[in-house]
């Protein structure tokens, strides 16, 4: 958990500010998986930091939601495109990667 905080820091994708009266507050929760190698054996243990959305209210909090995930599809199409082109692709784990954007609701 310690190691997630301090990429929040290093990376710079949180700020705390005081919360608005008028506004309900999100939580927040941990979210622990343990990543086993072939055996069964846990190799890793993995954290992450998620919202709890369900305390949302559709129109009230929040307008849009969005997943990061690639779609089965995509792959596909990348794959094959890659393949008919004679293109190399890499696999890579990035250990923290965060969406920086800007919202204009309050939260």
């Amino acid at each position: 958990m310690q190691e997630d905080l301090d990429q929040f820091d290093k990376n710079q994708v949180w700020k705390l500010i005081p919360k608005p009266e008028n506004a309900p507050g999100i939580g927040t929760k941990w979210v622990f998986r343990n990543k086993l190698n072939e055996d069964g054996k846990v190799v890793r243990n993995k954290t992450r930091l998620v919202s709890q959305g369900y305390s949302q209210q559709e129109g009230v909090d929040y307008d849009e939601t969005f997943s990061l995930v690639a779609r089965l599809e995509s792959i596909r199409i990348l794959l094959a495109y890659a393949s008919f082109k004679g293109f190399k692709l890499f696999q890579m784990d990035v250990k923290s990667a965060f969406l920086n954007g800007f919202i204009e609701e309050e939260v």
